[in-house]
């Protein structure tokens, strides 16, 4: 009686680990972006959202029209993708999401005060699978 439940038990486990050993790919926005330092650190610019915004995923941000966002880098546009800058929303009404960062499509806002020009070009990821 034990024998079956404590195959069930492992059963379990490794149907749950899969999912963290394999993980999940999604398409790459884009190769290259545009930021005012090497690490992409640094405000870039403060925007408005002109309309609201509901993610699709884990790598954008919820916005909502009239939400001032942090604007920290912009995508490279690259073919038949849109725009999309990496930013966080600011405000006390929007505290709970408050340095949480993330892309946005950039025909959805305007910015309203550039501190510093996003002359730097950075790859968006760099790949190293191999161990050392």
């Amino acid at each position: 009686m034990t024998q079956p439940v404590y195959l069930v038990v492992l059963l379990l486990c490794v149907g749950l680990m899969c999912p963290l050993v394999t993980g999940i790919f999604m398409d790459k926005l884009a190769s290259q972006k545009l930021c005012a330092d090497d690490n992409c650190v640094y405000t870039i610019s403060l925007a408005r959202a002109e309309e609201d915004y509901n993610a699709p995923d884990c790598r954008f941000i919820n916005i909502k029209k009239g939400q001032l966002i942090y604007v920290y880098s912009k995508l490279a546009k690259e073919k038949d993708s849109g725009e999309f800058w990496a930013g966080s929303v600011y405000g006390e009404q929007y505290e709970d999401h408050m340095g949480t960062v993330g892309y946005f499509p950039s025909s959805l806002v305007s910015e309203q005060h550039v501190y510093q020009e996003a002359n730097k070009t950075v790859p968006t990821t760099v790949r190293n699978l191999q161990k050392p």
